[in-house]
């Protein structure tokens, strides 16, 4: 039997139990057959085997983000982004605006994406009047960068039947000014509500399933588990997808809505759809609720006040009986569970609620997870090993947010996606974008996993930071462990899935500030090449 691709010369970290790094690697079909010295690999060269010269470049296993939003991302991709070079001003924001309006049929949505009110000069929300001068035809919405908090128009506002009697939903605010107008700004929940009003048609969704895959592969990413966004509606586009091979990478399917994601969880349940179901390339994943808010909101649910205001402490979505009704129940019937986390409030409710749950109905390898497990505190951390759960923590945050972090939380950065703590506890943490919310290229998360630092230069709880091994490791094998994968991929191991990418250089001899500017050359998923550089060559 001979090889159908080998590659040889190389770097190739194979993120196994030893962290061995060998030459070559050999391929058949979708799996791996051979991994070992260039010598070794000669045995498996046939007549039509295509050879590989990797020239001293770093080969890996397939990048896993073990927490984005497919469909949420791909989306994005069809509006406005607030995160384009020329966005510095609210100003250049509405412009942008202004021309999409005039392309878009009326009363179709004109929709942006990625404001941050501390990336613009005016260091502020666009107002309901500038938007509603753009348009009054239009139903407008900008979502802030965390995906928790938008601003709207009059028009957007009077499609979701949203006056100034309107009641705040539980869990969310409809933001009024001081003498009780509404000033466009949603909240929380009163965000998420109107995210499902504003959300894209069928037809869009399977564009942004396309671009969204496409993107992901480019940046070396060969599975992803998916965090949600409409529900049923969303699972059954992401198999449409995958059906049509418009998605071509694995996707790991967690059980959300970003709208009463309870409701969504007790469909599922009743329906019978067990963490598991499914194959190699979807297969449905954990339970899952919202408890909190965003982390540069800030909405994140805090034991003691926030740095930069001592009257707030944050916004909870549900009761802690509330969170055991629905995940105890999950648990109880075989399920994988998992909550959106980030403050230590919010953190310490959701563990007691695993810990009664385990204690009532106790079950062996559970793998419950914790989505970005925010700021971990000690004790909080001790739990979290005793209990056997798996943090999910998003490296990327603190290059973006890290400033915005120091600003609101203080000391408590020390503690933020604690990944040196988790892996020094001997946690299984497994490393999540959080895209649209931040930059999906792995190599940038590894990038700030190692160095710990914002964009503008400052240390972000650089006591979390953690070698390059451990980082790619985040973003490999863990991310397949979190998903009871790890004997089929996650690392480079005969018998396992060809999902390998080609880095542009050596990894392992670049200095830690440079990780970033690495490019991801080739992307392989089950034994095809689906991505090749300009640059890479055959030979």
């Amino acid at each position: 039997m001979k090889a159908d691709v080998i590659f040889l010369n190389g770097e190739v970290i194979t993120v196994d139990a030893d962290q061995s790094v060998v030459e070559a690697v050999a391929v058949k079909e979708n799996r791996i057959v051979y991994v070992g010295s260039n010598a070794g690999v000669s045995d498996w060269v046939g007549t039509e085997t295509d050879v590989i010269d990797l020239q001293g470049k770093t080969l890996l296993p397939g990048f896993i983000d073990s927490h984005l939003h497919l469909l949420l991302y791909g989306a994005n991709q069809l509006g406005v982004s607030c995160k384009a070079k020329h966005i510095d001003s609210v100003g250049a924001i509405l412009e942008d605006l202004r021309k999409k309006a005039k392309e878009t049929p009326k009363g179709e949505w004109v929709r942006a994406w990625g404001f941050n009110e501390n990336a613009v000069k005016e260091k502020r929300f666009p107002t309901i009047a500038e938007l509603d001068a753009i348009s009054e035809d239009h139903p407008i919405i900008i979502t802030r960068t965390c995906n928790h908090i938008s601003v709207v128009n009059s028009k957007a506002l009077e499609m979701a039947n949203i006056n100034e009697n309107t009641p705040n939903p539980n869990g969310g605010v409809i933001e009024k000014d001081s003498i009780g107008a509404l000033t466009g700004k949603l909240i929380e929940a009163a965000n998420m509500e109107m995210s499902e009003i504003a959300s894209y048609s069928e037809s869009e969704l399977l564009k942004a399933a396309k671009i969204a895959s496409d993107h992901f592969i480019q940046a070396g990413i060969t599975s992803v588990h998916d965090a949600g966004a409409n529900g049923s509606e969303s699972f059954r586009i992401l198999q449409q997808a995958i059906k049509n091979k418009d998605i071509r990478i694995r996707v790991y399917a967690i059980i959300c809505s970003l709208n009463n994601s309870h409701e969504f969880v007790h469909k599922m349940i009743n329906a019978g759809v067990v963490t598991g179901t499914g194959n190699e390339r979807f297969k449905v994943g954990p339970a899952k609720l919202f408890t909190d808010g965003s982390s540069t909101g800030p909405t994140i649910a805090t034991r003691d006040p926030y740095t930069s205001d001592s009257e707030n402490s944050g916004i909870l979505y549900y009761s802690e009986e509330e969170i055991y009704q629905v995940l105890g129940e999950a648990h109880k019937k075989g399920y994988q569970i998992t909550v959106h986390a980030q403050g230590d409030k919010a953190i310490e409710m959701y563990l007691n609620c695993v810990e009664r749950a385990i204690k009532e109905y106790p079950r062996e390898d559970h793998r419950h997870r914790i989505e970005h497990a925010g700021i971990s505190m000690p004790d909080l951390q001790d739990r979290i090993k005793n209990l056997g759960l798996i943090p999910i923590p998003n490296p990327p945050f603190p290059y973006e947010f890290g400033d915005t972090y120091l600003h609101n939380y203080g000391d408590r950065v020390n503690y933020m996606y604690a990944a040196r703590d988790f892996i020094d506890r001997d946690i299984v943490a497994a490393a999540g974008s959080d895209a649209p919310v931040t930059d999906y290229h792995p190599l940038l998360g590894i990038h700030v996993a190692v160095n710990r630092k914002s964009q503008s230069g400052k240390e972000v709880g650089i006591n979390q930071s953690i070698s390059l091994m451990e980082a790619i490791r985040l973003y490999t094998w863990n991310g397949a462990y979190a998903s009871f994968d790890e004997k089929i991929k996650g690392s480079i191991e005969v018998g396992k899935l060809a999902d390998l990418i080609v880095l542009s250089e050596s990894i392992l001899k670049c200095k830690p500030d440079g990780i970033r500017d690495i490019k991801v050359e080739a992307t392989m998923i089950d034994g095809e090449l689906l991505y090749k550089a300009e640059q890479f060559v055959n030979s």
